[in-house]
């Protein structure tokens, strides 16, 4: 007989199945991409890619 899958199963087995370690890498990287996404802004990011690409030699158009 299978037991149903809950959410407080879900929870219960991330909590033995995360490491603090991989747990805080998560969330350093929600923080760096959301710090990316509201301070950069789309097209300052968007040209610091670009003249990145062609610094490296990549063509993009």
């Amino acid at each position: 007989m299978s037991q149903t899958d809950t959410v407080r199963s879900r929870i219960a087995r991330a909590r033995t199945d995360v490491t603090p370690t991989s747990a805080a890498l998560a969330l350093g990287l929600a923080l760096a991409l959301g710090f990316a996404l509201l301070f950069l802004q789309e097209p300052l990011a968007h040209d610091s890619l670009h003249n990145f690409r062609h610094a490296a030699g990549i063509t993009c158009h």
